[in-house]
């Protein structure tokens, strides 16, 4: 909600950038900028005093998926941006998967259109092909200088080694980032889980690792030959991280991203085959989940993304293999990733990683704009529905003891507190 000024009482400051990292001050926001910073300040306005308050810059993702345009029943551009902003984020990427697909000017400016820019800043990600056809390029500059700031066929890999080649040549004249999902299609076939023992005991068709660092390797070395910029989202295998770490070794362009989920399960919690658990990539082994939390710390993968996903119970409460793939991952992000890493790392994960995009970050400091994530980091709770405000309920969390949680966000002038 609107609010011209207000008082956040006693918040612990989590900004490894800001000159008042981990302290707990008294922050005065006027008019949707911070204007005071102080042990104790008097104010006689609206004062947020909530226990335990943490603050960080507004919360960012790189894979968000809503309904809207074309898959409504899903969800919709007004409920998603409450969700976002109840969860923290102030900022993402929106895929392209909608009806009509994200692939022209038009389209990027239609979603512009229709989204509060006083509210939160979604930014647009273009399909890489004219209706994720895979075999020719859509329109990347007009959508670029449209507001895109990447170009993706969502989770469909581009087999076309040829298309891929030029691509990423073209984009080079305006600075374009080219996403690619990690992914051959030849190898993967009709699987829809990780291939290892576990998954072959419960009889289940595998999708081996090899899949995804074929893929990798393949769009590496196209990588190395034309030069420009390449995210690589959703990796989730120990070879897919050596691969990519060698790469920025050699000082290739790359990045790539992690889904949270990837980093909390592995396949063994397939065994009840619940459809929930279904995502792409598959959950993978034991070992893959202990390489990817290390990339993570180690910082050779750049972020992670709660790869929100909405599915109706329609296409998702199924039998396993009939199915739709996804998961929601907003309102879970910050309480899982709080729980693995503690709360300096869970805010930078999820706040610092905008630069890969080219977009502006900022510090918390007076004079700066208001863009604040809001939390409390200590207390245990099991994740369930009533922690939900996505109009489709499909979260992998359900049922989890996760820690610490999101109180809401500043953006601008408006505060939504849950």
């Amino acid at each position: 909600m609107p609010m011209s000024s207000f008082l956040l009482k006693s918040a612990k400051i989590i900004d490894s950038e800001s000159p008042f990292h981990l302290q707990t001050k008294d922050i005065l926001i006027e008019e949707g900028t911070i204007t005071q910073i102080e042990d104790k300040i008097d104010y006689e306005g609206r004062c947020v005093d909530l226990p335990n308050l943490h603050v960080s810059n507004g919360f960012f993702d790189s894979s968000v998926s809503f309904g809207e345009p074309g898959f409504e029943e899903r969800e919709t551009l007004a409920n998603g941006v409450k969700t976002a902003r109840h969860s923290g984020f102030t900022s993402f990427l929106l895929n392209p998967k909608l009806n009509p697909i994200t692939d022209s000017h038009s389209a990027v400016k239609f979603l512009q259109q229709q989204i509060d820019t006083q509210l939160i800043d979604i930014i647009p990600l273009g399909a890489l092909t004219k209706g994720f056809d895979g075999k020719h390029l859509a329109e990347l500059y007009d959508m670029q200088m449209g507001g895109a700031v990447g170009f993706y066929d969502f989770k469909l890999p581009v087999a076309d080694s040829n298309l891929f080649k030029i691509a990423l040549q073209y984009v080079k004249s305006f600075d374009g980032l080219i996403f690619s999902y990690p992914q051959d299609k030849s190898i993967a076939a009709n699987a829809q889980v990780n291939e290892d023992e576990f998954t072959t005991y419960i009889g289940l068709k595998g999708m081996p690792n090899l899949a995804e660092e074929l893929q990798i390797a393949r769009d590496l070395y196209i990588l190395d030959y034309t030069g420009g910029r390449l995210h690589i989202p959703n990796v989730s295998t120990q070879g897919a991280v050596k691969l990519i770490e060698i790469a920025k070794a050699k000082g290739s362009n790359v990045s790539c991203s992690v889904a949270i989920a990837h980093l909390y399960f592995s396949s063994e919690k397939l065994e009840g085959f619940d459809s929930k658990y279904k995502v792409l990539p598959p959950l993978r082994t034991l070992k893959d989940q202990e390489a990817l939390l290390q990339a993570v710390k180690d910082g050779i993968i750049d972020m992670v993304t709660c790869d929100h996903e909405p599915m109706d119970v329609e296409h998702k409460d199924l039998e396993f293999e009939n199915a739709s793939y996804g998961s929601i991952g907003l309102e879970s992000s910050f309480s899982v990733l709080n729980k693995l890493f503690g709360v300096e790392k869970a805010a930078e994960l999820l706040s610092k990683t905008k630069r890969t995009f080219k977009l502006s970050t900022s510090k918390i400091e007076v004079g700066a704009r208001a863009d604040l994530s809001l939390f409390e980091p200590h207390s245990e709770y099991i994740f369930n529905l009533q922690h939900i405000y996505s109009k489709s309920k499909n979260s992998m969390f359900l049922g989890e003891t996760l820690k610490g949680k999101v109180y809401g966000s500043i953006y601008n002038d408006s505060i939504y507190e849950k």
